[in-house]
């Protein structure tokens, strides 16, 4: 079972997050257990997202196989798992608190494997749909990261979920490669049996290798969300820019890709079998060249400047889809563009919703963030399908460029976020009020929640302000204020 410490940071992350200052962070080094923790969950949350990233690139070339088939079944196809993700992740969460993490990861898994099977015996494009929804059916993500929050110290945390990430982010690449390869060999069946046995190995990893934990001795407002403060987080106004600006992003991948295997192929005649030799060099490059705008974005506190910039650079990039023509340099280098924007967007906003996030509500703040993030994706394959049906190419790309248009007006009112780190301290017997007056008057102490039905108070600070020593001392009863 893992302890507080008297004196604990506590960070969420969502994939490609990186959550606070990098010069503001101290770790220790991880213990043999925590390593344990790390690698066997980032294992687990890998192998389970390799094999829906594997998709992305091929369903749009190869889902005419499939009876029934139209550009907006198979958009709504792709879409269909995160219309069941986006209904379940935050119910999961908090059901997790009530039955355990593993119980509940264990019957995500399951149903994931479940719908991989069903879609890779499909043959017409409506049992694909119900397949691909089934596999949403296991949304077990926020758990996942939750159980992590249980099972490190909080002051390795924000290095256990960058480990996470960065392992997600490699996934991403490695299965924009490996699926146009799979799917030349055997089609996009051979895609969801290979995520089937994928989902099985999960459940080893979760049976074998991840410990048990006591679900009862940790806070719970940092991991998942509350239900009575969604109606507060979803009306909090720099919140819903952030709920709006991820909405908008996986909109436009999802629908872009929709688009983009059919325009390698048919504008840029590259054969559909050679399309992950494409996208792997470009996802590599635009992954190192992202990471310059992330230091300086947390590094010199210019997060808003460089998220503001990566939202101009989309939206070019989708006006430039629309007039590549059979040009294929120009192509490539407005996808590469594309992809930087991407990448930059992808791991900043989730660092601006910790940021942002009210003491002691950062579970509920990512729950949301996260639901909005899966509701895109559904939204994105969805209308995507029935533009390109519809109206074709350029009509979704023109959609997308507007939505990113009124996403940079809705962004560009935003407040600069304050780099505020998450705390949490224990009560430890103290008077919980008296604890928290002398807290607030600490100079760099922002905000203090206390939470007594979990002997917790919740700080945010600004960590190149605050007096780590006098936050101890008072939390040990040995200073006053």
């Amino acid at each position: 079972m893992v302890h507080y410490r008297p004196f604990a940071e506590t960070l969420y992350a969502t994939p490609f997050a990186m959550q606070e200052p990098a010069d503001s962070i101290q770790f220790s080094t991880p213990a043999p257990f925590e390593k344990k923790v790390v690698w066997s969950l980032a294992a687990l949350y890998t192998f389970r997202m390799f094999g829906l990233f594997m998709l992305l690139p091929v369903l749009a070339l190869y889902g005419t196989e499939y009876a029934h088939h139209s550009p907006f079944l198979l958009g709504l196809a792709l879409g269909a798992y995160g219309f069941s993700q986006a209904l379940l992740q935050i119910p999961f969460g908090v059901l997790s608190d009530r039955i355990g993490r593993k119980p509940l990861i264990l019957a995500g898994l399951i149903v994931f494997v479940l719908g991989s099977v069903v879609a890779a015996l499909a043959d017409s494009v409506y049992g694909l749909i119900f397949g691909r929804f089934l596999q949403g059916g296991g949304a077990i993500s926020a758990v996942v990261m939750a159980l992590l929050t249980d099972l490190t110290s909080e002051e390795n945390r924000t290095k256990a979920m960058a480990t996470i990430g960065a392992s997600i982010g490699v996934s991403f690449s490695l299965a924009m490669t490996a699926g146009p390869l799979l799917a030349a060999w055997g089609g996009v069946s051979a895609i969801f049996w290979l995520t089937a046995v994928l989902g099985i190995v999960g459940v080893y990893i979760l049976l074998k290798l991840v410990p048990n934990v006591a679900q009862s001795q940790r806070p719970k407002r940092e991991a998942v969300a509350v239900p009575a403060l969604l109606g507060k987080t979803l009306r909090h106004p720099q919140l819903l820019r952030l709920n709006i600006g991820i909405f908008v992003l996986h909109f436009v991948l999802m629908s872009s890709f929709v688009v983009l295997p059919l325009m390698l192929q048919n504008q840029l005649e590259i054969p559909r079998d050679y399309h992950g030799l494409v996208y792997f060099p470009l996802l590599a490059f635009a992954f190192v060249l992202m990471l310059p705008f992330v230091i300086i974005a947390e590094k010199r506190r210019k997060i808003k400047g460089v998220f503001l910039i990566a939202v101009v650079l989309l939206l070019i990039a989708e006006l430039a889809l629309m007039v590549v023509g059979a040009n294929r340099i120009f192509a490539l280098f407005v996808l590469f563009v594309f992809f930087i924007a991407f990448n930059v967007l992808e791991a900043t906003q989730p660092s601006m919703v910790s940021k942002i996030a009210p003491a002691g509500a950062k579970g509920t703040a990512t729950g949301i963030y996260s639901t909005c993030q899966v509701l895109g994706v559904f939204g994105g394959g969805a209308l995507g399908g029935w533009l390109l049906q519809e109206q074709g190419a350029n009509a979704v790309f023109l959609v997308n460029a507007v939505l990113i248009a009124i996403w940079l007006i809705v962004a560009w009112s935003m407040q600069p976020p304050s780099f505020l780190a998450s705390v949490l301290i224990p009560l430890k017997g103290q008077d919980p009020q008296g604890l928290a007056d002398k807290l607030r008057a600490v100079d760099g102490v922002a905000e203090v929640v206390i939470v007594a039905s979990e002997n917790t108070i919740y700080l945010k600070v600004d960590q190149r302000r605050v007096n780590r020593k006098q936050l101890a001392a008072i939390v040990d009863g040995s200073a006053d204020v």
